[in-house]
C-alpha cells in the first residue's frame, strides 16, 4: 500500500467531537450576555440623553419639560426614544429616566 498523506476518519470525528464541544460551551455563555448588553446600552442611551438635556440647561436657563422640547430644538432627532431592549424615556424635573413600564 502506498503512504498516502490525509487524515483518517477516526481524526477527522475527533476533530469534529472537539468543535461541537467548544459550540456546546459558547453558545449558552453567549446568550447570558444578551440581557446584560441591553441593560448596558439602555444606561449609556440615558447617560447620553441626560448630556443633551444638561446641553439644553445651558442655552435655555431651564431644563426642557419633556423629550419634545429637545426635538423641536434639534438636541435630539428621533420622535420615539426606546432603549436597545425597547424600555420608553422621559424626562422628569431634569433627569432622564428609563421607565420600567413599556407603553
Amino acid at each position: 500500500m502506498k503512504n498516502e498523506k490525509g487524515f483518517t476518519l477516526v481524526e477527522m470525528l475527533v476533530v469534529l467531537l472537539i468543535i461541537s464541544i467548544l459550540i456546546l460551551v459558547t453558545i449558552p455563555n453567549v446568550s447570558k450576555h444578551f440581557a446584560s448588553i441591553d441593560e448596558k446600552g439602555c444606561d449609556a442611551y440615558v447617560l447620553m440623553l441626560q448630556g443633551q438635556v444638561e446641553a439644553y440647561k445651558l442655552n435655555h436657563k431651564e431644563y426642557p419639560s419633556s423629550i419634545s422640547d429637545l426635538i423641536e430644538e434639534n438636541y435630539v432627532m428621533e420622535e420615539d426614544l426606546r432603549c436597545p431592549d425597547n424600555t420608553q424615556i422621559k424626562i422628569e424635573n431634569g433627569k432622564v429616566i428609563a421607565s420600567t413600564s413599556s407603553s
